[in-house]
């Protein structure tokens, strides 16, 4: 069976900052899991032509892209795996149950290493191929019209320079590995920012990060609940506000050809909010003159104590 092979590969900006920044930032050498998912596109073949034979079309030419938005790093490397390349399938599974998510799935991992060369290794090739021939591990193609198992076989490299400079600071390269030919097939990698060149896929992106479960459970919190009585709080609030100048029902009419005739009421609600605003600036400054008559207070009282007087 041959391989499935993607186009190119897909990242948001931030998330890729965030990765770089997590290897940049290291200590020594790091790895990590790639979360994300790979779908199946079908682009349309548009015409100008008002003829019926030149409708829109569906393209013969398939694409599949991987869409990475997650990482899961470790502090170390071999976390995964043992130093010869071997994988270890416990450890792996319960990494997994912990950091991916529902919606997407294993699709990868990545290296970070400090002053090498931009090209896999022995030992990162073994890990690979080890991940995309576990048939567990994969995941389906999301609008494929046939059922397509894509195995984990997405892999990003990133290093440092062999001497440090002040703006070049880092170099990736994102790779999938072909298990047909035993080789790492590199791939462009797309990074989606916002802007009007992304604006159209940049929404059907949704960039993740997985946090921790915690560990215990605080009994009687309810996080629904809260929210809900937070939610009424601040309506209530806004009412009282509103009920001093302005009914909540009557700012429909500040809008439309009878805004005019509410332009005294308005006004009169500003002035009120000027008083109460100048009010509380008075508060304020009686308060700070109290807090500096207090302080000068308390520094002659520190003179006495040490017989300055």
């Amino acid at each position: 069976m041959d391989d499935i092979s993607v186009q190119k590969i897909q990242i948001s900006g931030t998330t890729l900052a965030s990765l770089i920044q997590r290897v940049s930032s290291s200590v020594g050498d790091v790895d990590g899991l790639l979360f994300g998912r790979v779908t199946h596109i079908t682009p349309l073949t548009l015409s100008d032509d008002s003829s019926a034979s030149a409708t829109a079309t569906t393209s013969d030419q398939s694409t599949l892209i991987a869409t990475v938005t997650s990482f899961y790093s470790f502090t170390s490397t071999s976390t995964f795996y043992s130093p010869s390349g071997h994988l270890d399938t416990p450890t792996l599974n319960n990494l997994l149950s912990t950091s991916s998510s529902s919606d997407d799935r294993l699709i990868g991992w990545f290296s970070g290493r400090r002053k090498t060369h931009l090209r896999p290794s022995m030992r990162e090739s073994s890990v690979t191929s080890a991940l995309a021939s576990n048939t567990q591990l994969s995941s389906q193609v999301q609008n494929s019209p046939k059922s397509h198992a894509f195995p984990p076989c997405i892999f990003f490299l990133l290093t440092t320079p062999f001497q440090g400079q002040l703006i070049h600071t880092h170099e990736y390269k994102a790779f999938q590995f072909q298990s047909s030919t035993d080789s790492f097939d590199p791939k462009t990698l797309d990074v989606v920012n916002l802007g009007p060149a992304f604006r159209g896929h940049y929404s059907d992106f949704t960039p993740k990060s997985p946090f921790p479960d915690l560990p215990f459970e605080v009994k009687g919190l309810n996080c629904e609940s809260m929210v809900e009585d937070l939610g009424k709080k601040e309506n209530e609030k806004f009412e009282k506000l509103c009920d001093q100048g302005l009914k909540i029902e009557r700012l429909k009419n500040l809008m439309g050809s009878q805004a005019s005739n509410y332009t005294a009421e308005l006004e009169e609600l500003y002035n009120s909010m000027l008083k109460k605003l100048n009010g509380l600036a008075k508060l304020v400054e009686q308060s700070s003159a109290r807090v500096l008559e207090q302080e000068n207070h308390n520094m002659k009282l520190r003179y006495k104590v040490a017989g300055f007087e």
